[in-house]
């Protein structure tokens, strides 16, 4: 079981209780305590634990909460890799050749980010070369290449921060060259021409019978090879003699060249006949002297047939380390899926936050960094893996905590304070004092969020940064009447705290995006017109947020998380 301390437990329940009004939240502890390695298998285990230390520090004093985060919020750092990764089998520093290779069928992934991350790593620990390979052979009816998707895949690798050899490598513009490698291994008996039907050839290998096609002479085959060009759509393969009776149907003679008459992005209508990824692979790591492969553990079929291929020409093959499925509890990513949506105009492009690509987590205000020690965090492992995306936001959260903070109302509605004196209000952009203050002139006029006003029947309230208040209900209606009390905070009232904007401004008009595609809508404050574009700041009790786009009526923010 992972080792946390209780007083781990406690510097995270310190750190959430402080920033959200004296409360910690069981969930956010949970998060940060996955950031220090707690696997979801032990929750159960340590939930008792977390309990008792939220009611300790929940029956705190904010004040009491805060002088006790500061003496133990050096606790709270999370360690960039949890394992660290494991030596490469047969590596030397300085001759280490790693490749990143994404088909382009559409924009980059949290789940590809995983491979980009983990090669970047073993090439810098070793002092490799890490190459980018566009593995854009022709695909398959159902996962096409998209042509955007090269920029977008350039530009989310440049977002993460990775380093890649010179310039990207295209599979496309070597198809010339993958045909003189097919030639000669036609000529040499090693592949041949197959006119059989897909599902005849399919119970063939499943019997362990050769087909007719499989023993013909190379002039034969060289004289179909050249036919394959001219020939219909479906009606020729190019398979790779392994043996028929091999113990797994799925190795016996697998498809290496097939037609296609779909247009390439690249080289339109240059070429009908493609190589398998399998082939292309095979004869690629071999001259691009690649020497280790980060692999899905799904992939090991290809690594058979690659390398015995690649055995055939007598070349070394490179060392295969596979990595288990990958997966986010609720998250559901894929780039065909993805593609769908785009084109369908259900998403709104690459950069909807429901493809969970590169861009629309930075469009989101997730950092580069936090998604590197996300999967740092993760490691390389050959079993399945199901990880919390609170995770990430966890690592996010950290990276962005210096980020200036900012009142946002959603369902804003407008309540007045009788007997409130005309104020300056001037409020801390953190509690840091670093950031310096906005302020704001006010009356008796104010906005609340719909929900603040609604359960303001009776009690003691404070508007943030400003002034107390009470309501008082007698009648037992639900009509308040709403009148000031002090300045100073006195904690003894036991005040509510309430996000507020001043009424009789020029608030602005704010929409948020949400993770789903649904927006919230509301009031932010006139000091969000200095924002730029691009900026991730903190909504007070609503959440993380990054400022998407802004225009003289309204402002657009992309919600990150809480």
């Amino acid at each position: 079981m992972t080792e946390i301390s209780k007083e781990t437990i406690k510097a995270y329940a310190l750190e959430n209780a402080v920033k959200h009004g004296g409360k910690a939240n069981q969930n956010a502890v949970l998060a940060g305590l996955f950031a220090e390695g707690l696997e979801k298998s032990e929750i159960k285990n340590i939930i008792p634990t977390i309990l008792r230390v939220l009611n300790n520090v929940n029956a705190m004093t904010p004040e009491k909460q805060k002088e006790e985060f500061e003496e133990s919020d050096a606790t709270t750092s999370k360690r960039e890799i949890r394992e660290g990764l494991k030596e490469l089998p047969n590596a030397k520093k300085n001759n280490v050749v790693m490749r990143l290779a994404p088909f382009p069928s559409g924009a980059l992934h949290i789940g590809n980010a995983r491979a980009a991350v983990l090669n970047q790593e073993y090439v810098k620990m070793y002092k490799g070369k890490f190459l980018l390979v566009m593995d854009d052979t022709i695909g398959s009816e159902a996962k096409q290449i998209k042509p955007e998707a090269y920029k977008l895949i350039e530009e989310g690798i440049s977002w993460l921060g990775i380093d890649y050899d010179k310039k990207p490598i295209y599979k496309s513009d070597r198809t010339e060259m993958y045909y003189k490698y097919a030639e000669e291994l036609l000529k040499k008996g090693y592949m041949y021409v197959c006119h059989c039907e897909q599902e005849e050839m399919h119970e063939l290998k499943v019997k362990g019978i050769e087909c007719a096609c499989r023993n013909l002479g190379p002039e034969v085959q060289m004289k179909r090879w050249a036919e394959m060009f001219k020939s219909k759509m479906g009606s020729m393969t190019v398979r790779l003699k392994t043996s028929m009776t091999d113990s797994d149907p799925a190795f016996r003679d697998r498809v290496m060249f097939k037609i296609s008459d779909r247009p390439h992005p690249r080289t339109k209508s240059k070429f009908r006949v493609y190589p398998s990824m399998e082939f292309s692979w095979a004869i690629d790591d071999h001259l691009f002297n690649v020497t280790h492969v980060l692999r899905g553990i799904e992939h090991q079929m290809s690594t058979r047939i690659q390398d015995f291929i690649r055995d055939i020409f007598n070349w070394g093959n490179p060392e295969s380390i596979y990595n288990g499925l990958f997966a986010v509890e609720g998250v559901k990513i894929s780039k065909s899926k993805g593609a769908f949506e785009v084109s369908s105009g259900t998403y709104i492009g690459w950069n909807d936050p429901r493809t969970w690509s590169l861009q629309s987590l930075r469009d989101r205000g997730i950092q580069p960094e936090a998604v590197r020690q996300f999967i740092l965090n993760l490691g390389l492992k050959k079993t399945n893996i199901t990880t919390p995306i609170e995770t990430l936001y966890t690592y996010n959260k950290k990276l962005l905590e210096n980020a200036p903070r900012y009142f946002f109302l959603e369902e804003p509605k407008k309540i007045t304070i009788k007997g409130c004196p005309e104020m300056t209000a001037k409020i801390p952009l953190h509690p840091n004092n670093k950031l310096g203050n906005r302020q704001y002139e006010t009356n008796q006029n104010f906005l609340v969020t719909k929900k603040d006003a609604d359960d303001m029947l009776s009690g003691n309230f404070r508007l943030m940064h400003l002034l107390n208040f009470k309501a008082d209900n007698t009648e037992r209606i639900r009509i308040s009447t709403l009148s000031y009390v002090s300045t100073e905070p006195k904690p003894d009232l036991k005040p509510k705290y309430i996000q507020w904007l001043p009424a009789d401004v020029e608030n602005i008009d704010v929409e948020i995006m949400m993770p789903d595609g649904t927006y919230i809508y509301g009031k932010g404050e006139p000091a969000l017109r200095r924002l730029k574009t691009g900026t991730a700041i903190q909504f007070e009790r609503f959440g993380f947020v990054n400022l998407y786009k802004k225009s003289k009526d309204k402002y657009e923010f992309w919600f990150a998380h809480k």
